[in-house]
This record gives structure tokens, sequence and C-alpha cells, in this order.
């Protein structure tokens, strides 16, 4: 059949057209409705957005070891106090032993010097006794034999005296009797009485020697206590070496009993303990492992102690003080605020978030806070994204329907 040009061209239905203008005015209204008209927090709250955060902490061990516990894992609640895990340090037994030793040694020392000192002492006291006895012994000795030859002098010069009488008497009756003028007799008996006076005479001069001897002797003595002083002397110096290894053996005590101490400490760090309540959120060792001190083995947090970390603009910064009134809403409960409080204001503002790489967003300046949570346990878990409000105003909190 040939084709009639006179036939007229089907019509199109102006309802199909108006489709893809609905659909994109209905998406442009959604737009408008949830995200440019969106309402606006009243002029008495501040808000922000941010994500929970806790403080937490790594639990790791002073001293290095190889692991043979660990007694929870991630999610488990410990409380302080609690054995985290132990260790297995075989050096560190031994090291106490021989840190034990050390201190018997160095107070076996030290107990030996201080009875060689007492010793000593006693031997200085009787040796102090002995000189001074020495010394009243020597100079009364002295004085006796002083005396002695004092009087062993005068009676040799009342012999002498006596001798030059009779030698008188001698010479004159000898003489007379020569002449006639006295019986020989009486000149003989005057000879005879001279020569026993000078043996008289010459026994007074041995006596004399004989005391002069003596003092010497007594003189000589006198040296003793001399000899006892520096015997002393030589006894204190003794004492004064002994107090010296004294003082040096009881430094090695205390220097022992200090190594002592710190090996039977790292016994004890053996062991480590949860150092508060909390949440394990990272387990980053096994059983087996050999770990070096501060080798991270845990990481606990806090969850009854977290809070939202936030940030707001900066003009908005000076409305804002530590101590205020907040709240939180969480996701899952965005008509349900938390109660919070306002416990740190950033020093400076920064640009945030950081990962930010549009021009216009990079210039906006913001500060950042902590609002600190009063209530939520158990739900409010670090990473989770949340909503924050400041009450900058007023006492009372307003109403969250414009949250809906």
């Amino acid at each position: 059949m040939s084709e009639n040009p006179g036939a007229m061209a089907p019509r199109r239905n102006p309802l199909k057209a108006l489709i893809p203008l609905l659909l994109v005015a209905g998406i442009g209204f959604a737009v408008w409705k949830f995200a440019i008209n969106k309402p606006q927090p009243p002029s008495s709250v501040v808000a922000m957005t941010g994500r929970i955060e806790g403080d937490d902490a790594v639990i790791a061990p002073k001293v290095p070891g190889r692991i043979l516990e660990i007694r929870f894992r991630e999610g488990d609640v410990v409380h302080a106090g609690d054995v985290i895990a132990t260790l297995d340090d075989i050096g560190a037994q031994a090291r106490v032993e021989q840190a034990k030793a050390a201190v018997n040694e160095a107070e076996i020392r030290r107990r030996a010097a201080e009875q060689q000192i007492a010793i000593l002492q006693e031997q200085l006291q009787q040796t102090d006794l002995q000189t001074g006895q020495a010394t009243v012994d020597a100079e009364g000795r002295v004085r006796q034999a002083e005396a002695d030859l004092a009087g062993a002098e005068a009676q040799l010069a009342q012999q002498e005296s006596s001798l030059r009488i009779a030698a008188w008497d001698r010479d004159a009756y000898v003489k007379l009797a020569k002449s006639g003028a006295v019986p020989e007799r009486q000149g003989k008996l005057a000879q005879s009485a001279a020569e026993t006076q000078e043996a008289v005479v010459s026994a007074a001069r041995k006596r004399v020697e004989s005391a002069r001897g003596s003092l010497s002797v007594a003189k000589a003595n006198l040296t003793t206590p001399q000899i006892r002083t520096s015997q002393s002397s030589a006894v204190r110096k003794q004492i004064i070496l002994q107090q010296t290894q004294i003082a040096s053996a009881a430094s090695d005590v205390v220097r022992a009993r200090a190594q002592l101490a710190e090996v039977t400490d790292s016994l004890s760090n053996l062991t480590i303990t949860a150092p508060f309540d909390g949440t394990v959120i990272t387990r980053t060792a096994e059983p087996g492992e050999i770990v070096q001190a501060g080798t991270g083995i845990l990481t606990l947090v806090d969850l009854n102690r977290v809070y939202l970390r936030g940030f707001i603009p900066q003009g908005e910064s000076g409305k804002v003080r530590v101590g205020m009134k907040a709240r939180v809403f969480l996701d899952s409960a965005v008509s349900k605020p938390l109660e919070a409080q306002l416990v740190r204001i950033d020093p400076q503002a920064t640009f945030t978030p950081e990962n930010t790489y549009f021009r216009d967003d990079r210039v906006k300046q913001v500060v950042g806070v902590k609002l600190l949570l009063k209530a939520g346990a158990g739900f409010a878990k670090p990473g989770m994204p949340a909503d924050g409000e400041v009450l900058v105003e007023g006492d009372s909190w307003p109403s969250v329907e414009y949250r809906k």
C-alpha cells in the first residue's frame, strides 16, 4: 500500500511532558523544606554538631616480659584494681634474691665495723686510764727520787763536815802525840776516827749516786704516759677508720635496699591492674607475646564520663562560658536530650573540619568546645555523631519541637 500524504501525524500526550517538571518541583520543595527552610534554634541557645568522645587510657606494663594472661577483651567492663594481665619475667626473682644477698652482705659489714669500734673504744678507754695512772705514778716516783736525792746529799754534806773535823783532830793529836803532849793512844784514836769518818762519807756519796740514778730512772718513766698517749692516738685513728667503714657500709646498705625495692617493685609490676573503672575498647596484644615496657596491651575508656566534642562559629564564642548548662541529642533519640555541662572552650579558633577542601568553608573559623554528659551512660558511646546545645539565655530550656 502506498503512503497517504494527506494523513494526519499522531498527537503527543501533554501529561507526559509535565511529569519531569513535577518531579523537579517536588525535589526542590523537599530541599527547601528540609534543608533551606529547616527550623532554626531559638536565640537562647547556641547549637553545634560533633562527635561523642571519651578520655581513654592505654594500659601498658612498666617492665618488659612475656604475657602469660590477658583477662579481658573488647567490650568487657573492668573495675579499678582488677587484674588485667600478668607477665612472666624469669630473671626478676633472681634479681630479687641477688639484691637481698647484697643487703645482707652490707649489713654484715656494717655490724662488723660497729663491733670493731666497740672493741677499740674499750681499748681507748683502758689506754686513757692507764695513761693517767702512769702519769701520776711517774710524777710521784720522780718526786720521791728527788726527795731521796736531797736527803742523801744532805747526809753527805753532814758527813763531809764531820770528816773535816775528824781530819783536823787527827792531824792535831798526831802532832801532840809525837811531841809527848798527849798520850800516843789518843793520837791513834783520832786517826782511827778520821778513817772511820772517811768511810762514812764514801758510803754517803754512794747513796747520793744511787739516789741520782733512781731519779734518772723516775724521770725516764715520765715518757711512759707519752708512749701510752701515742697508743691512744693510734687507737683513735683506728676508730676513725672504722667509722669511715661504717659510713661506707651504711651507704652500701641504703643502696642495696633501694635496689631491692626497685627489683621487688619490678616484680610486682608483672601484674597489671586497671587504674579506673572503664570499658575495654581495644586489645592490642595476646598471651605469649613478649612486650617491652610501655607497650600498650589494652585501651580503656570510662563510658560514665563521655563528652560531646563540637564546634561553634567564632562569632558566637562570646556567648558561651565554662559551667553553662548544655544538652546533647543522639541520633537515636533526637527528641530526648541528655543533660550536660560546658566544661571546656578552646583558647583559640581553628579551621574545621580539617578535611574541608572548599575555599568558602576553609575560611570559616570555629571554636572547639566540650559538653560533658551528666546522663546517658551506656547510650552515648565514643564515635557517635551527636548534636549539642548550650543555654546562653534564661534558666529554662526551649521546647524541642523545632528539631522535628
